[in-house]
């Protein structure tokens, strides 16, 4: 084993065994790695391993690139020539540029991950080190006619991370003359390969005919519009195995393409969304943690002690805590937290414990049962949500049904949905809307094969479907869902969550909509589901709300059969 990979793999084991304060995320990325070197690269349906001559002469390419800012910049003398410190990675850079270039196709050879999302708080040195990888991509990477830009929104921020690899190639001439690089005041080039690397920002004349073989994004969260970085990401078709890598501090806009992005991230390591060659690190303290407390401080400064000097930390801290209006700055620079986010509202790994895989409707439809139905429209999801109680041993079973319109699924907005259709975790109806009959149809089956007492469901967007089932007395409950109906079952359930007393059937897709709930409070302590992004859907976990609501309630409120729908 290499002295790379045995380093990484020691600052892997120490962040998941808990003896390096790290937050969550950390953790997770962390234990990916684990486990995909301990069980899943020797697994038949894991396509990729560990090429460890890979991972180790990239690492050793980084290590070698010279320091040009700040104190490890000055020159030295030695052997009667000038010289630079080199980087010489600390171990969370060696981990982050070993899984980067160090995994492979099984088949191919061809590199994993195509994407990467760094978010660590300022002067963590992540500039330098993307500098440094631009320069591999651009001149190590076996890549002819390679492609690479450093990319923003504007020209000046387009040039850190490329004036950075500029005066590293610049400063080290055994790069220089190994490679036939050649230096300009705009680009990189190399002639022997007809390679080049140059900055690249929005505020350019044309972003047409690029073909990407590598581009590292700055700071994404200051990207106002998703226009440039759309633009690269559909610009690597080309390429055998691109790179682009995100390198962002948090902000503030949750509608903005970084967040997005994190969102993906997160998704990919929590495992609710399945991305074999997305790579990321979010490094942020924990819900909980108190920001001035410099035991958390690490969590989101890698580099604490190195580049973060404490002595800085804790007078920028002071700041912070005497003066109101620098509290913001100090969490999204300093401790990297996104200001005016809401919160995740579900413990995910809570969630996963409760999954029971093999709940089937046999098992539970002895006990009563109450529906909850989610029809927000007929051109997207529609979720129905059915809770078996077992008051006597505190038991809640939760087992959902999706539908989708064909449409929907052929249209991409979703890559999940084809595979959870297959899968046959979603039901895909013909056309381009949701066929309202099949909806019908289950809940006529619910009533005569489950106890079913009831089925809530806001009368908006249903009013012809409850009609039809009322007239054949099926239990239709009007359930509206306002933040005072809604409030309490959603407690309730994160509680029982938590309790481990909810037992759901792992439906991937209900998992999905779990983890895209946010949690914001109100002054009277009030919750209510929401969605940063209007692809994140929640559906199934409104549905879960709605029936858990009556389910613990206990009342009966039947629609009589002269029920008139008002719609609000």
């Amino acid at each position: 084993m290499s002295t790379y990979l045995q380093r990484a793999r020691a600052y892997a084991e120490r962040v998941a065994g808990g003896q390096e304060v790290a937050g969550k995320f950390e953790r997770l990325a962390c234990k990916r790695f684990i486990d995909d070197l301990d069980q899943r690269q020797d697994s038949e349906d894991f396509p990729y391993r560990f090429d460890e001559a890979a991972g180790a002469r990239a690492c050793r390419f980084v290590d070698l690139m010279p320091h040009i800012k700040g104190e490890w910049a000055k020159p030295i003398y030695a052997d009667g020539r000038l010289q630079y410190a080199k980087l010489n990675m600390e171990d969370w850079q060696v981990f982050k540029t070993i899984n980067l270039f160090g995994w492979v196709h099984v088949q191919t050879g061809l590199r994993r991950f195509r994407r990467g999302y760094e978010e660590v708080a300022r002067k963590n040195a992540k500039s330098t080190w993307a500098a440094a990888v631009l320069l591999l991509l651009v001149a190590a990477d076996n890549e002819p006619g390679a492609q690479v830009y450093s990319a923003a929104t504007t020209g000046e921020q387009a040039r850190e991370v490329f004036d950075v690899a500029r005066n590293m190639a610049d400063r080290a001439p055994e790069f220089k003359a190994r490679f036939g690089v050649n230096i300009g005041k705009h680009d990189i080039t190399i002639a022997s390969t007809a390679s080049g690397a140059k900055p690249l920002n929005a505020e350019g004349s044309t972003l047409d005919g690029l073909n990407i073989h590598g581009a590292v994004v700055d700071e994404l969260h200051a990207h106002k519009t998703r226009t440039l970085f759309d633009v690269l990401d559909s610009a690597t078709g080309a390429r055998s195995q691109p790179m682009i890598l995100m390198i962002t501090t948090a902000g503030s806009d949750r509608s903005g393409i970084c967040y997005e992005q994190r969102d993906y991230t997160i998704k990919v390591l929590e495992r609710t969304l399945i991305d074999e060659t997305w790579f990321g690190l979010i490094f942020t303290i924990d819900d909980g943690d108190l920001w001035h407390d410099p035991a958390v401080w690490r969590k989101s400064n890698p580099n604490f002690g190195v580049s973060v000097k404490e002595d800085d930390m804790q007078a920028a801290c002071r700041k912070a805590l005497a003066t109101p209006s620098a509290q913001a700055n100090f969490l999204t620079k300093r401790m990297n937290v996104w200001v005016n986010a809401d919160s995740a509202w579900m413990d995910m790994q809570a969630w996963e414990r409760c999954a029971d895989r093999t709940l089937t409707l046999d098992r539970v439809k002895h006990l009563p049962c109450v529906a909850g139905l989610d029809l927000a429209s007929k051109v997207d999801v529609a979720a129905k949500v059915r809770v078996f109680a077992d008051k006597g041993a505190g038991k809640y079973y939760l087992i959902p049904t999706f539908w989708l319109p064909e449409r929907a699924v052929e249209q991409g907005r979703n890559s999940q949905y084809d595979g959870w259709r297959r899968a046959k975790h979603l039901q895909v109806t013909d056309g381009e809307v949701i066929d309202f009959d099949q909806i019908e149809d289950e809940i006529r089956a619910d009533a005569s094969t489950l106890q079913l007492g009831e089925v809530a469901c806001d009368p908006w967007q249903a009013t012809q479907l409850i009609s039809h089932m009322l007239e054949e007395g099926a239990p239709m409950v009007e359930y509206r869902q306002t933040v005072q109906s809604m409030s309490e079952p959603m407690k309730a359930l994160e509680a029982l969550v938590l309790q481990g007393n909810i037992v759901h059937d792992g439906n991937p897709m209900m998992t999905w909509m779990v983890s895209n709930v946010v949690c914001h409070r109100d002054v009277k302590d009030n919750i209510y589901p929401r969605k940063e992004r209007e692809e994140n859907k929640i559906d199934g976990v409104v549905a879960a709300i709605m029936a858990l609501g009556r389910t613990i309630t206990g009342q009966s409120s039947v629609m009589p059969d002269d029920y008139e729908l008002v719609v609000a």
